[in-house]
């Protein structure tokens, strides 16, 4: 008899980014693997914030088995502006809603909960205590620390994160072991429990990039130099600095600035480009299209807020570093972003001060194609030798046939 694996967790397969992108290639890499495998998730939602049109129609609780798994959903509240108290009530509507589809299930062997959401892991410790199966936590985001760290929790807002700590606490304390997808944030798993850890990093599939089957994508077909950012346009990205690259960058001629994006924070960054007229927004690609959205550019950025050190490895880079083109990433100096493109060579990092320094960067780039290709092809050996999506995966299920 196979192993029934269960996760649970609110992203998942149609969502192709991020870390329903993820949860869902784990899963059907399980089921390819000989595993039986059920899938506890939310209605599709992200990076637009808005339930899918397909699922809109749907009833409350929905049965699917997509590529071989099967799939239980409950349709939670997704607010359009996610504040602090909306998504206190996204987080809860998930969690009850799917507590029934807890009695839907058989019995599994190992429950593998995704977090976030932290209650996620909440829903696996009750089927835990219910079947005596074992129970893996998976830590894609420590969704409290970076609001913490900020400092902006005050009054009921602090009451509310004091609870879902101490859930958090309660949860990490029973799990059989906990996982996370970096090194940075291991350490800092090492300081929230006891419980037996496992570095199961994100990934990518790199043959995705190495086929001479790619063509420039439609939306980076003109000859200018062509810098792109691709990925959720949320609040942990600095876009008051974004808006500063620009009014630095429309003094060099010849560069175009394409953001490929949806999120909470798009309809806002949309107001201020109008008038900079080198900026294009295009809404997210399809997953199968991304390859080629990536390998047409010539400069990949990701500027990142410099206030938190690695609660979160953010897993466009894996993608950014695939393509075999040079990034430039702003954020802390001391996270382990850092570390990776020192090592590897396939990029440069710089904190939020350092503006004329990355314009620089930009036109020493842009001026020298093959140094850009250098710095690409060392960017794409490195996610190949450390993130191959099979090395990633086998390592992972060698880890879950020991427990």
């Amino acid at each position: 008899m196979r192993n029934r694996i269960l996760i649970i967790g609110i992203n998942y397969f149609p969502e192709d980014s991020a870390i329903g992108l993820y949860s869902t290639e784990k899963a059907e890499y399980l089921v390819s693997k000989g595993f039986d495998v059920t899938v506890i998730t939310g209605f599709p939602y992200y990076p637009q914030w808005e339930i899918r049109d397909d699922y809109k129609s749907k009833p409350y609780l929905v049965k699917e088995t997509i590529n071989g798994v099967k799939v239980f959903r409950s349709k939670q509240y997704v607010p359009k502006d996610p504040t602090f108290i909306k998504r206190i009530i996204h987080l809860t509507s998930f969690t009850f809603g799917n507590f029934i589809n807890l009695f839907r299930v058989n019995k599994p062997d190992i429950v593998i909960s995704i977090v976030p959401f932290t209650t996620s892991a909440l829903l696996g410790w009750f089927m835990k205590k219910r079947y005596k199966s074992k129970h893996w936590v998976h830590i894609q985001d420590f969704e409290f620390d970076a609001a913490i760290d900020s400092g902006l929790l005050t009054g009921n807002k602090k009451v509310v994160i004091d609870l879902l700590q101490s859930i958090e606490k309660f949860v990490l304390s029973k799990a059989d072991i906990v996982s996370t997808i970096s090194f940075g944030m291991i350490a800092k798993l090492k300081q929230k429990t006891k419980t037996n850890t496992f570095y199961l990093t994100n990934w990518i599939d790199i043959t995705k990039f190495s086929s001479n089957k790619i063509k420039s994508h439609r939306y980076l077909e003109s000859n200018a130099f062509k810098i792109l950012y691709s990925g959720n346009i949320g609040a942990k990205q600095d876009w008051v600095f974004f808006i500063e690259f620009l009014n630095h960058i429309k003094s060099i001629d010849n560069v175009e600035v394409i953001v490929v994006g949806e999120g909470a924070e798009k309809d806002s960054l949309l107001s201020k480009i109008k008038h900079h007229s080198i900026v294009k927004h295009y809404n997210l690609v399809p997953y199968e299209e991304l390859p080629s959205l990536l390998s047409s550019a010539d400069l990949h950025i990701l500027f990142q807020k410099t206030d938190v050190i690695d609660t979160v490895m953010p897993s466009k880079i894996l993608g950014m570093m695939a393509s075999a083109k040079p990034s430039i990433v702003t954020g802390n100096l001391k996270s382990e972003v850092a570390t990776v493109f020192k090592e590897s060579q396939g990029g440069f990092y710089f904190d939020d001060t350092e503006m004329e320094a990355i314009i620089q960067k930009i036109c020493i780039l842009k001026n020298d194609k093959k140094l850009s290709q250098n710095i690409g092809l060392n960017a794409m050996d490195y996610v190949n030798r450390k993130f191959s999506k099979t090395e990633v995966l086998d390592n992972f299920i060698d880890k879950l046939e020991s427990i």
